[in-house]
């Protein structure tokens, strides 16, 4: 009797937080500015295993509006975006590429909790030492450094 109760309850928390507003707004920011890609695969790798959480240009799968996911996958696109974003190449606090280079090298990123609802983003050796190379050709400190002189 008390797993039927507990059941219940579960149901029914799990139908109330539904109405909760947060992580449901799925409106992509406009694309203000992107990178020079070094070539055109870093810019494929980078599409396949990065892009959802480091762009504005996020695919928000069917789950992404039922919570508490919802609330979950709402707060690492905003954390991805605001420590990383490719769609606002050029603005002040958002060129961290040589960093993306080093987190992919060691395996932190994408993230394991990613990976098993994204299989296209789950790379080979051999390609995240492709990423790996074209984020720090594209992203890295002596580019970085050119395009703040030129400013």
């Amino acid at each position: 009797m008390k797993i039927g109760k507990a059941l219940v309850t579960l149901v029914v928390v799990l139908v109330l937080i539904q109405f909760i507003p947060f992580g449901k707004d799925h409106k992509n920011p406009p694309v203000t500015g992107t990178p020079q890609w070094d070539s055109p695969r870093t810019e494929e790798l980078f599409n396949r295993a990065c892009k959802d959480c480091h762009s504005n240009e996020t695919v928000w799968p069917w789950y992404s509006n039922v919570a508490p996911v919802s609330w979950l996958l709402s707060l690492d696109v905003n954390i991805g975006r605001s420590k990383f974003n490719v769609s606002e190449w050029g603005r002040e606090g958002k060129n961290d590429g040589d960093e993306a280079a080093e987190e992919t090298r060691k395996g932190k990123m994408p993230p394991w909790f990613y990976l098993p609802a994204h299989p296209e983003a789950k790379l080979t050796p051999a390609e995240k030492d492709e990423l790996v190379k074209g984020l720090a050709a594209t992203f890295g400190e002596e580019k970085h450094e050119e395009k703040k002189e030129s400013r």
